[in-house]
């Protein structure tokens, strides 16, 4: 067995790498449903989420999201406010601050407070009053000058409570009045320079509050009101007193004034007060946060399901996965995006993206579904989508989702964990050449780790081949072309990587090809993470040291085994969390410091796509997916998945026709280049004049389409005309045309 470092090409700067690349259409998906915080506006109501931002049109019925890719900074937002211009302000947990105009579409970012040095920089609220946004944060209570986007002060010690005491929310009525996680702050009468500590009175439990964690303040008929983790209090004088004692030891969530009514919620009732009486008007099914007031909806408030409208029990939110959780992704024959949820008591079932809407399969909408907790996916050459279970064993689809069945240990030969035999987790799905579905099994408690179900629905198990041992924690299922199975062993007593060939005789074991291979044979670690077979056939083993590429897999079957290991220099040291190949054989790499794309044999990085230079939500990648067809790569992480179009697209089988656009070509507009779609594998495209003569002959990058920038053999724009393209494959058999015309402004 061979083992090389295979080092870098070409060193490149990063600014240089990312402006090679040819990347577009970025979109991301997030789940909307735990909303924070909501503002009414003339037709509607915007509404603040962990996932983003959404407006709901009350004449339309329609949804509007804003994330990354529409220009939004944050993501996980807090708060949501209406200011000056019809802006519609967000603040997020990591303190950055954007500000949306409907009208011009257009995001202006407040990035003070995010690129400040303080240790928490959460926004809780935000407020308008007149030309000032008024911004309560982990650290104190800030004022923004709505016109210029410029913070004029900063407030972080108010009287006596401890310096940068967090601020949930402010209340500005002639004096400020702040709620506090230490109790409560009231500017003093008169004073005007708020920075100073002696210009608040500040009030704690000393003082008569129930809690020093006063959540909300208001003011009803002249009388402040402030809701603590324990109850009501009234600020009379000096001093506070119980306030509606029927609360009292209840976690206030929020107050809200509408007229003359008082609307309180505590745990999952909300509850008005009016006319010196308290009445419960509603009770949900999940806690009530934050209220708003429509005049279409009427009263609303803040879920982890959405908004809901109080008077008719309904729930609003966009269309979107039904979790920001994303362990395994795949695309199906059909073109449609498969995700798992989570494991543990986590999961959500399992979720389809067909490039619109978003279906979730669970327990509660699927009859065959037993348990949510789905955690792994794959697809298979006719449309078939298997998803595992963790514990429940494993789900197949089948005929464009119309055919479900769950196997578990009741009705198949899977075994489950040793000490829990029912508990079957499925770990890894893959298709072998002739049609069988092969299954990992995470922890098999009769060691039988594989199992295979035949097309006509034969069962066949295997048992562990490394010394026959029911070891645990299987992961990473690959099937190369020769049919050998690759898989990881986490097993904190026997790390590695696995690899495991029945030969083509599903029965006689004398046969098989077997090994288990460590850092002794080549690889960087023992810690693997992930593996895949690329569109050569060989196997990118990604570790918590970078990734090593397994070369000469045929040997397996041959008497004399002669693998050979390589280590990729470009990828060395990093934590490899998950590798894709695309249709032109490249590489992308989710590490914890972003997405990576490199060359076929690694030797090149062509790009670094992270959450500072790129839409996507978080630099920890979990997932990738790649659809062949489209182009189009998605990337999942646990703050939301992201997808953007890329040139490799999968090449078609024989010529047919070629699209050539933009027709006509304008060569000197910007950096534009002409597209030549329809293409073989590896074509090479020639560019005549209309009398035949070569004026620029290249190769296709691969795929199914190829660029040219509209300038012959000696770097210089052709002039305008009429071109022909031909494109052939590499022995000249198969031949297309087409045809172009080249203008100049």
């Amino acid at each position: 067995m061979k083992f090389q470092f295979i080092a870098p090409l070409l060193f490149i700067s990063l600014s240089a790498i990312l402006n090679a690349q040819e990347v577009f259409n970025w979109q991301n998906y997030t789940d909307m449903k735990n909303v924070s915080s909501i503002q009414e506006t003339g037709n509607g109501v915007w509404a603040a989420s962990s996932g983003g931002a959404f407006f709901y049109n009350t004449d339309t019925k329609n949804f509007t999201t804003l994330h990354k890719s529409d220009g939004l900074f944050g993501m996980d937002l807090n708060a949501v406010t209406n200011g000056p211009g019809g802006n519609i302000w967000f603040g997020s947990a990591d303190g950055s601050i954007d500000a949306y105009n409907p009208s011009a579409k257009t995001i202006k970012t407040i990035l003070d407070i995010y690129s400040s040095s303080y240790t928490t920089k959460g926004i809780n609220d935000l407020e308008s009053s007149g030309d000032t946004i008024f911004v309560s944060s982990d650290f104190g209570l800030s004022l923004i000058d709505a016109a210029n986007y410029v913070f004029y002060d900063t407030y972080f010690k108010f009287g006596n409570l401890q310096p940068y005491t967090k601020v949930y929310s402010a209340l500005r009525d002639g004096l400020f009045y702040l709620a506090t996680a230490g109790g409560a702050a009231i500017q003093k009468e008169g004073a005007v320079n708020l920075s100073a500590p002696e210009s608040w009175n500040s009030y704690t439990t000393a003082e008569g509050l129930p809690s020093n964690n006063v959540i909300k303040i208001v003011k009803l008929n002249n009388s402040v009101i402030a809701a603590t983790d324990k109850g009501l209090s009234v600020f009379k004088d000096t001093v506070w007193t119980d306030f509606l004692p029927q609360f009292d030891n209840q976690a206030m969530n929020d107050l809200f004034l509408r007229n003359d009514s008082l609307y309180i919620t505590t745990g999952k009732k909300l509850y008005v007060y009016k006319d010196s009486t308290v009445t419960q008007i509603y009770s949900a099914d999940r806690n009530l946060f934050k209220m708003s007031y429509s005049n279409s909806l009427g009263l609303m408030a803040c879920t982890n399901n959405g908004i809901i409208v109080i008077k008719d029990n309904s729930y609003l939110y966009p269309n979107g996965p039904a979790a920001n959780q994303f362990p395994e992704l795949r695309i199906d024959t059909y073109g449609n995006l498969w995700s798992a949820s989570g494991k543990d008591g986590t999961g959500v079932g399992f979720y389809k993206f067909n490039g619109s809407t978003w279906t979730t399969y669970n327990k509660s909408n699927t009859p065959q579904i037993v348990s949510n907790d789905y955690y792994f996916v794959n697809t298979g050459p006719r449309g078939e989508v298997y998803v595992g279970n963790w514990g429940a064993g494993c789900t197949i689809l089948k005929k464009n989702d119309t055919e479900i069945e769950t196997f578990t240990h009741s009705n198949s030969p899977l075994v489950g964990i040793s000490h829990d035999t029912n508990f079957v987790v499925i770990s890894g799905f893959g298709n072998d050449s002739r049609g069988n579905l092969w299954i990992l099994n995470y922890w098999a408690g009769d060691a039988q780790t594989l199992s295979m179900l035949t097309p006509d629905s034969t069962w066949h198990l295997y048992s562990n081949p490394v010394d026959n041992q029911s070891l645990e924690f299987h992961y990473n299922l690959a099937i190369d072309p020769y049919d050998t199975k690759w898989y990881s062993l986490r097993n904190p007593e026997r790390l590695g990587l696995l690899y495991f060939n029945e030969n083509g005789t599903y029965n006689d074991t004398s046969d098989d090809k077997f090994d288990f291979l460590t850092t002794d044979d080549g690889l960087n670690s023992n810690t693997i993470y992930s593996v895949v077979a690329d569109q050569r056939g060989d196997i990118w083993v990604g570790t918590n040291l970078g990734v090593n590429i397994i070369t000469n897999n045929g040997s397996i079957l041959s008497s004399q085994r002669d693998l050979f290991i390589s280590s990729v220099f470009t990828l060395r040291q990093q934590t490899i969390n998950v590798i894709a190949v695309d249709p032109l054989n490249n590489k992308w790499v989710g590490t914890n410091q972003g997405l990576l794309e490199v060359n076929s044999d690694g030797s090149s990085l062509l790009a670094i796509y992270n959450s500072q230079n790129s839409p996507i939500p978080s630099d920890e990648i979990r997932s990738i997916a790649i659809d062949e067809n489209k182009g189009r790569v998605y990337v999942g992480t646990d703050a939301g998945l992201t997808s953007f179009d890329t040139p490799a697209l999968k090449p078609v089988d024989s010529f047919s026709k070629l699209f050539i656009y933009p027709n006509p070509f304008i060569v000197n507009d910007g950096d534009k280049q002409m597209t030549i779609d329809g293409l073989i594998k590896d074509s090479e495209i020639k560019i005549l004049s209309i009398e035949g003569k070569l004026i620029r002959e290249f190769s296709s990058p691969g795929g199914r389409v190829a660029y040219w920038d509209g300038r012959n053999e000696d770097g210089n724009f052709v002039a305008s005309g009429i071109y022909l393209v031909v494109a052939f494959d590499s022995e000249g058999n198969n031949v297309t045309t087409g045809k172009v015309a080249v203008l100049h402004k």
